[in-house]
């Protein structure tokens, strides 16, 4: 399995995301890039200029018409997918950390700002309109979590008009959408929660932390399943055709000039997603692993590091014919 590598970024990955038909992969980074791929190739396709600050956070529409994404800069931003052109702004008093379409219809988004500069974590639902020009400035619903849960890292759409959002003290927690009633939370997790990926059927989640561990949880966040390696987790994905799960993380970016990648454990790690065995991993990056994707047909994935590269994976077939477990697919 070689990869093609893909030098995206001069600062971290901070997200790689697949459009629907998994022939384009979009990036964001810390150097306040966002950019679109080619998944087959790795080419260049194209970049979304604009932002001033770190680009945490990125979502594209289910026909691939439109982009969204979260900056330090303090702004989200509706794109043109295929040209580039910023087609709404919104700017909030803090930096947004987090953003998301809605499933299905895109017809709203989801924005939460950081908890900074005096401002508390907010979460703001949005009208998304086929004519830009007619998005209303005022927004269908602003709320404010909680401030025992600390501020949210991550959030996503869950059926129903529910959103489900990932805490700096490893709680998540559950809301509804259009009231900002807080439907459910629980501590999850020792330390923050990094990244949060739903099945493609939506009754059930993938979470990350820094306390080395991963766990797939059901909407009413009992833990199914509980997966667990040397050093932090940074990002977590579900194979959509495998009973599989890939992780990826390492030692903590602040000590990576401390020890080389072997010893920092920047691999990706394959586990059994029902029997929990890890599998396989695969090495490549020197620097930890912040984002990890999966193709929606399962025939590849993505990695995406703190040295500023991309890493399209293009599984082989003996990857398909492996079975761990006798009534795997």
């Amino acid at each position: 399995m070689r990869p093609i590598v893909v030098v995206a970024h001069t600062r971290p990955v901070t997200r790689v995301k697949y459009n629907r038909d998994g022939d384009l992969l979009f990036t964001a980074g810390k150097d306040s890039g966002f950019k679109v791929v080619s998944s087959a190739t790795g080419e260049m396709l194209g970049t979304y200029d604009g932002h001033g600050g770190v680009v945490w956070d990125i979502d594209i529409n289910p026909d691939t018409t439109r982009c969204i994404s979260a900056s330090a800069d303090s702004t989200a931003r509706l794109w043109e997918a295929s040209s580039g052109k910023v087609l709404h702004t919104w700017t909030s008093i803090a930096p947004v950390r987090s953003v998301a379409f809605n499933p299905g219809t895109a017809d709203k988004a989801l924005i939460v700002t950081d908890k900074k500069m005096g401002q508390p974590c907010t979460a703001i639902i949005v009208s998304i309109k086929d004519n830009p020009a007619d998005i209303p400035e005022e927004p269908i619903n602003i709320f404010l979590p909680d401030p025992e849960l600390t501020p949210a890292l991550i959030a996503r759409w869950g059926p129903d008009q529910t959103i489900y959002m990932g805490h700096e003290n490893g709680t998540i927690s559950c809301w509804d959408a259009m009231s900002g009633e807080r439907i459910a939370s629980k501590k999850i997790f020792g330390g923050f929660v990094t990244d949060l990926q739903f099945a493609e059927d939506m009754t059930h989640f993938i979470a990350s932390s820094k306390d080395c561990s991963a766990k797939i949880l059901d909407l009413k966040l009992h833990t199914i399943k509980t997966y667990t390696i040397e050093r932090p987790i940074n990002s977590a994905a579900m194979c959509p055709h495998k009973e599989h799960v890939i992780v990826g993380g390492g030692q903590d970016a602040a000590n990576v000039t401390t020890t080389g990648a072997k010893a920092g454990k920047f691999e990706s790690r394959f586990f059994h997603k029902i029997l929990g065995q890890e599998f396989m991993r695969v090495r490549g990056h020197f620097s930890p692993i912040n984002t990890v994707a999966v193709h929606p047909d399962g025939t590849s994935y993505t990695t995406g590091a703190e040295e500023g590269n991309l890493r399209i994976h293009h599984l082989d077939p003996d990857y398909f014919k492996f079975k761990l477990d006798p009534r795997d697919p």
